[in-house]
């Protein structure tokens, strides 16, 4: 398995020999509903769009999950795989393959990799975005990612999973509002699902933010505080804190060895 940060929630998978362009924002600047008065992203880094795309892969509708600048420059014809929201954003931009995926739904790409929705973060009181679990189908190895910090009980069911792609730090609101869960959560994840390794998302990359919803945010934890969790509670997980751009191997024994 390979692994690229492309900062903040993006992500290219290469596993089995399919590549899977996850979340990406890799054009432009990231503003929600045109207000960048109120929050803009800006990148510090140019990240050149990965070539021969198998699979856009979208966890949510929002702009920083299924950005419309970044969707607009990538070929139309690359399928699209979301949950219903992001689904909705791709057919909006006349992509001219998408699928949306329900929670538990399951979704191959080829006949080498698998790919099951899982309850993400909740987005309001009647939505709840996408998880997802990504498995080569002929070694087993399977990645898990949830960009919030919102990790479903049913995820017990699809454990043991070997790549977990979450927040391991805590943003919060006002200094008591968590926006998106880190730390406590993350080692949640790492209990239930015991991965061989985990990556933090979200929070890194080369980005500026500003806008007045900047200035009462605020950030909990480090990846030092993450790694004293994991030891506090016996948990043999590896960090790997990567380098954004780079394209990084992602070394896993067999299950069964692990």
């Amino acid at each position: 398995m390979h692994l690229t940060y492309l900062d903040s929630n993006s992500w290219l998978i290469e596993i089995a020999d399919q590549k899977i362009l996850l979340d990406p924002w890799l054009e432009g600047d990231l503003v929600f509903g045109n207000a960048g008065w109120f929050f803009r992203g800006e990148k510090l880094e140019k990240r050149t769009i990965p070539e021969d795309i198998d699979l856009i892969l979208l966890s949510q509708g929002l702009e920083d999950h299924a950005h419309p600048p970044t969707l607009k420059q990538l070929d139309r014809n690359i399928p699209v795989l979301g949950s219903p929201s992001a689904a909705k954003v791709a057919k909006e931009l006349e992509y001219t393959t998408v699928t949306a995926l329900d929670h538990q739904e399951k979704f191959n790409l080829g006949d080498t990799v698998e790919i099951k929705a899982v309850p993400g973060s909740p987005i309001g009181p009647q939505l709840v975005e996408n998880g997802y679990i990504v498995k080569n189908i002929a070694t087993g190895h399977s990645l898990y990612y949830e960009p919030h910090g919102y990790h479903s009980e049913t995820l017990k069911e699809d454990a043991p999973v070997d790549v977990v792609i979450t927040p391991i730090v805590t943003l919060k609101l006002f200094q008591f509002l968590p926006f998106i869960q880190g730390q406590k959560s993350a080692i949640d994840a790492c209990q239930m699902l015991q991965p061989q390794v985990i990556l933090p998302t979200a929070a890194g990359g080369d980005v500026k933010f500003d806008g007045i919803l900047t200035a009462v945010l605020s950030a909990e934890g480090t990846i030092a505080d993450f790694q004293a969790l994991l030891t506090k509670n016996n948990l043999s997980t590896r960090v790997i804190d990567p380098k954004p751009g780079d394209r990084f191997t992602v070394e896993l024994k067999d299950r069964a060895l692990a």
